[in-house]
């Protein structure tokens, strides 16, 4: 790497192409020197960070500003109708049934306009629920592009009490990254009504092809988790039915309105 030196009457200053200074001086510096790197004048980008040290040993930086809390939003999507036609399939293999396939292509357009469009999709692999995030991904452009996991455990966990809340969340916090704001879990019930009323503290039914849409602040899901905890969760909306609600800790009251709170 090309380096230069300066020279002064009191110090003497090496700079290289990754902006490491080291100085030997007679005197103690005054001030944090920054010294630009000449191929990034005449343009505009995020400062890099800055290393100084003086003769003594001293390390002053100027470094970049840690990121700040943000809104990270998670919508908890029951899989649309299912069909019972054949009695012969398992369970899991249940396909959508005709109501169930419309309900998919309703709910991709309704998310799409609501703005909750989301970065990453979690979801079961049962059948329903595959079909029901395939329509949605033919329907609106964002959900295609948006990456995707299948998870066997979302189909078992949601029959198990009490355990879906904290295993979305396991699962959210080990797949998503900072950048990623917006992750949708898709799934079945109990499971996913019963996380959804203990992350907002709400009593919250989903019926199929249900969102329930929750809102916190935090920089990183894990901060976001913990921060919120049970009940610390925001209830922007359920769609179709989007709800107001007001926790007065003994009791909840439920407003039902046409648009997102």
């Amino acid at each position: 790497m090309n380096a230069l030196t300066l020279c002064h009457q009191n110090y003497n200053i090496h700079i290289n192409s990754h902006h490491h200074f080291s100085a030997s001086a007679k005197l103690n510096w005054p001030k944090l020197l920054s010294i630009p790197h000449p191929r990034n004048q005449g343009t505009s980008t995020r400062p890099s960070s800055l290393l100084i040290e003086t003769v003594e040993g001293q390390v002053a930086a100027d470094s970049e500003q840690a990121p700040s809390s943000v809104a990270r939003r998670l919508i908890l999507l029951r899989h649309a109708k299912s069909s019972w036609e054949d009695p012969s399939l398992k369970d899991h293999d249940r396909p959508l049934s005709e109501k169930g396939q419309a309900d998919a292509v309703e709910i991709s357009h309704k998310l799409q306009q609501l703005g909750w469009v989301p970065q990453l999709i979690l979801s079961s692999n049962a059948l329903r629920t595959r079909e029901t995030l395939r329509i949605m991904q033919q329907q609106v452009k964002g959900f295609l592009e948006a990456e995707v996991h299948y998870f066997s455990s979302f189909y078992s966990i949601a029959a198990m009490d009490g355990q879906t809340a904290e295993h979305l969340q396991r699962i959210v916090c080990n797949y998503s990254r900072d950048d990623i704001l917006t992750v949708m879990c898709m799934g079945h019930n109990r499971g996913w009504e019963e996380a959804a009323s203990m992350l907002t503290g709400a009593s919250i039914e989903l019926k199929t092809c249900n969102a329930a849409l929750l809102e916190t602040t935090g920089k990183s899901w894990d901060e976001a988790f913990a921060l919120a905890g049970h009940g610390g969760w925001k209830l922007q909306g359920i769609w179709p039915k989007i709800v107001t609600f007001v926790n007065d800790k003994s009791f909840v009251i439920c407003i039902f309105t046409d648009r997102l709170v």
